[in-house]
């Protein structure tokens, strides 16, 4: 009976701050325990003193909201005694080696064990301990990381053994639990996760875009996943400084044979240099002279990177579980999946088909825009609005006055029918594209109708309510929805793909795009040189995402191609000659994620024996350089030329991340070089072809030496949800700084990113792209207001942003100053914004004034003396308030 079943819903804190309680990739993670709660109490479960509204909630579980006054600490559900403790926990003296006698000093007070948590009826509300060691240098610098804590443990504890849970709930993109050390894959009882979870069963709320972490929280936690929406993605538009430009270029086309021309330019010009925009772009010295078709390129470059602000998307708000978007929100979305050609379904692309229609290539459109050709720019520019303005017409006409879709497949049949005109083609008839083909439209569009009814199903909360019931929830795959559509509707049990089936023939054609683009930015960059050494980074996410295209990058860059057998499965390389390839093969260091260890080990040992491989070639040293470097390595170190030639890196098994991105959101970490030292210790674990079955061992010499000859660094982003500051993985990863370390001379190498989320792919400087991300996000209000509605949890979204772009300063001093000093007049010098921040979520506005000074401190970033006094000003004030003094 649904009246009698317990259940325990356990929500995370990272990193562990009262204003961190309930965090959650993409998600409003209160008002979504809320609405869950509502749906379970109409199906009969007991949720007894359940209080009227979300925030009632929050104030509940964090005692007076994040004690916004007086109580410094979250409810207490339980306190467990010692001896109780280690009655329930068979396995509690395995972790006095890490944490000593119990009870410690995580989740105690001296005595007992705490847990935290609210119950209602039969449902409680817990918050999952975090690892326990964030705060702690010398335990970061470990290589294998160290087990749960007492306080961990007791959790789980109290879960299955006191509060007796039939089911938990682990509630969003993700706790800890599953990151636990132990094996890899297929648990044992001395694997912490199993001992951990029990015998309870583990149903998990998960975002559908992270099929990587998905699988491992499968295996190694045993999780029923159900997968979640991302927030509706918009596109960034234009703000301030960024708008006027646009206005002053508009009436520049519309005067620029006038004699205005010149004087427009020269405000372009000045405008541009006030939005920070002359180091993207190079503009002429003020007052220079220059001709009309010089005047018509410097506009174009200015105008091509305006468009790329403008058309950035960006996932707006934060997600409500069992709130699927309204129709017009699913606009942008079916913009971008429009912007993708799928051969394999016959669908041409939108921007393609409206280019045919003038004649032109879309890739020629593209690379026009991008060197800053203006007329190019302006009919990308045309072709971008003729789409969103097909698209619009398109939903307008299959929704009610609710602006939600009805039954679309009816409204669907009477316009594809031949009864009306169809409505994009209505819309098209006013532009200069009325002649688009229409046979090609009507396709795109039934696909698109298709996409539509998908993203605005809900079944989010109808899959937890039959896995609660111990029935089948439908699998599907998980990834990005604007690739693959397959994703939606949400609510499905994630899974990944055939780890053997990657790479495939489509994600190696635009691999080499890519690392063509590479080579070529980085010979520009060089004088003409190619790079010998390029570090870079594999993800798990990305692989699934992409079907393995970064995997791909790395074979191509070397020089080989990937074969796959009669069942497609590729397992062996073959290799390219050095007159097809026509460039030398460049040398590579390969960091993997540690879930890309778990997930495609098949692949690593591909990678290893490739390079292997190329190394042992008989070929000319200047155009081999992995040979080249394996020959000098292996001389350094008196081993042989395969042992020299291992470039194939990741963590020890069984541990996760460089705690790079631990020790920066916690503030624990002295100086640069140590950073540097947690990425040594913690990455320099070595896959081997030539030992099958032996797992990572530790080859920090090789690393070292073969990070030191590395002239760039290399990272991807593949879709629109996530960017460099988004999370704090890219930075936890990045070995920007750590290379110029040990590089003989010294030098910086280039850092450079690839960006595959548009058709357009791109690669751009680290600097470049922190620009970006800072411009569309951090400083943009469209964004930051859209956080701010979402109330507590948006505060806590304004600060990681500023957290992680310090991250970013630690790890590769790309960050320009003027973003630090724009962020802080945004957010401390606009009094209303201080206070609502303030007054919305304390803790984590505590946490954003520490930031700025911490930045300041460790020199990041040079400002007046006054601003510096404000914030110390500010941080005491906050300080009272949350202890309470002003009550």
């Amino acid at each position: 009976m649904q009246t009698e079943k317990k259940l325990a819903i356990t929500v995370f804190s990272f990193p562990p701050d009262k204003g961190n309680v309930g965090t959650a990739a993409y998600l409003n993670v209160f008002s979504s325990i809320f609405s869950v709660l509502k749906e379970l109490e109409r199906d009969g479960y007991n949720v007894e003193g359940l209080p009227e509204t979300s925030e009632a909630l929050i104030e509940d579980i964090l005692h007076d909201k994040e004690a916004q006054f007086s109580s410094p600490n979250l409810n207490i559900a339980y306190k467990m005694g010692v001896r109780e403790y280690q009655s329930l926990t068979s396995y509690a003296t395995a972790l006095e080696e890490n944490w000593g006698k119990p009870p410690g000093n995580l989740n105690s007070d001296g005595e007992n064990l705490l847990v935290y948590g609210k119950q209602y009826g039969n449902v409680f509300i817990g918050v999952q301990p975090t690892f326990g060691y964030e705060g702690d240098p010398m335990r970061l610098l470990f290589s294998k990381s160290a087990s749960p804590h007492h306080g961990f443990a007791a959790y789980y504890s109290f879960v299955e053994k006191i509060f007796k849970a039939d089911a938990v709930l682990h509630f969003g993109t993700h706790g800890s639990l599953e990151f636990m050390p132990g094996k890899q894959v297929g648990m044992s009882d001395a694997c912490f996760p199993d001992s951990l979870i029990g015998n309870i069963p583990n149903v998990y709320y998960y975002a559908a875009n992270n099929p990587s972490e998905a699988t491992i929280a499968k295996r190694r936690s045993y999780a029923n996943t159900i997968s979640y929406l991302t927030p509706p993605a918009e596109n960034a538009g234009l703000y301030k400084g960024l708008k006027q430009l646009s206005e002053l270029i508009s009436s520049y086309q519309s005067l620029k044979d006038t004699g205005r021309g010149p004087q427009i330019v020269s405000s372009i010009i000045s405008t541009a240099r006030q939005c920070n925009l002359d180091k993207d772009v190079e503009l002429p010295e003020e007052g220079e002279e220059i001709s009309a078709k010089e005047r018509d390129l410097v506009v174009g470059k200015v105008y091509s990177k305006i468009m790329e602000i403008e058309s950035r998307l960006l996932p707006c708000g934060l997600h409500v579980i069992g709130e699927p978007p309204s129709a017009m929100e699913a606009v942008a979305t079916l913009v971008n999946i429009a912007a993708l050609d799928r051969p394999e379904d016959e669908i041409s692309s939108l921007p393609s088909i409206l280019a045919e229609t003038v004649g032109r290539n879309i890739e020629d459109v593209y690379r026009g825009s991008d060197k800053g050709i203006l007329k190019d720019v302006e009919l990308l520019r045309k072709i971008t609005e003729a789409s969103r303005g097909a698209v619009s017409a398109f939903v307008q006409k299959t929704t009610n006055k609710k602006g939600q879709v009805v039954d679309v497949a009816d409204k669907l049949s009477s316009i594809l029918g031949f009864g009306i005109n169809e409505p994009w083609v209505d819309y098209l008839a006013s532009t200069k594209f009325y002649q688009a083909d229409r046979d090609k439209l009507r396709t795109l569009f039934r696909f698109l109708g298709d996409c539509l009814k998908l993203i605005v199903a809900d079944n989010e909360l109808g899959s937890l309510k039959q896995a609660l019931e111990g029935k089948y929830v439908e699998p599907g795959p998980g990834g990005d929805p604007i690739r693959n559509p397959k994703v939606l509707p949400t609510g499905k049990n994630i899974h990944a793909l055939d780890p053997q089936s990657i790479p495939t023939t489509a994600a190696m054609q635009s691999a080499k795009v890519v690392v063509d683009r590479l080579i070529e930015r980085q010979k520009a960059d060089n004088g003409g040189k190619y790079p010998e050494t390029v570090a870079l980074v594999l993800w798990g996410t990305d692989n699934i995402k992409t079907y393995g295209e970064s995997l791909a990058q790395v074979l191509w860059m070397i020089g080989v191609m990937p074969v796959a057998d009669t069942f497609g499965r590729v397992n062996r390389v073959e290799l390219v000659s050095l007159e097809e390839l026509g460039r030398p093969r460049i040398d590579v260091v390969v960091n993997c994620s540690g879930v890309f260890r778990d997930l495609f080990i098949n692949q690593m040992n591909l990678l290893d024996r490739a390079v292997k491989m190329v190394a042992e070639l008989d070929e000319p040293a200047d155009q081999n350089f992995v040979r080249k470097h394996a020959l000098e390595q292996a001389e350094a170190l008196g081993v042989d030329i395969r042992e020299a030639a291992t470039r194939i890196f990741s963590n020890a098994s069984g541990s996760y991340s460089s705690n790079i991105n631990l020790a920066v959101e916690n503030s624990s970490w002295n100086d640069e070089k140590q950073l540097q030292d947690m990425y040594l210790s913690r990455k320099s674990f070595a896959f081997d072809c030539d030992a099958p079955g032996a797992g990572m061992a530790e080859k920090r010499k090789v690393f070292e030496m073969a990070l030191s000859t590395a002239e760039a660094t290399f990272q991807n982003l593949d879709s629109s949800e996530i960017s460099l500051t988004d999370v704090s993985h890219y930075f936890d990863s990045d070995p920007t700084n750590l290379v110029q370390n040990l590089r003989k001379d010294k030098k910086k190498p280039n850092a450079y990113i690839a960006d595959t989320t548009t058709a357009n792919a791109q690669v751009r400087t680290l600097s470049e792209t922190v620009r970006l991300d800072a411009r569309t996000k951090l400083l943009n209000p469209k964004w930051y207001e859209g956080m701010m509605s979402t109330g507590y949890e948006g505060v806590r979204e304004i600060e990681k942003r500023l957290t992680n772009t310090v991250g970013w300063s630690a790890t590769s001093g790309q960050v320009d100053n003027w973003v630090y000093e724009e962020a802080n007049s945004t957010f401390i010098q606009d009094e209303e914004m201080l206070n609502k921040l303030m007054s919305t979520n304390p803790n984590s506005f505590r946490k954003m004034v520490q930031t700025f000074l911490e930045a300041n401190g460790r020199g990041y970033w040079e400002t007046s003396q006054d601003n510096i006094e404000k914030l110390k000003q500010l941080y005491s004030e906050v300080e009272d308030k949350i202890e309470g003094i002003d009550r």
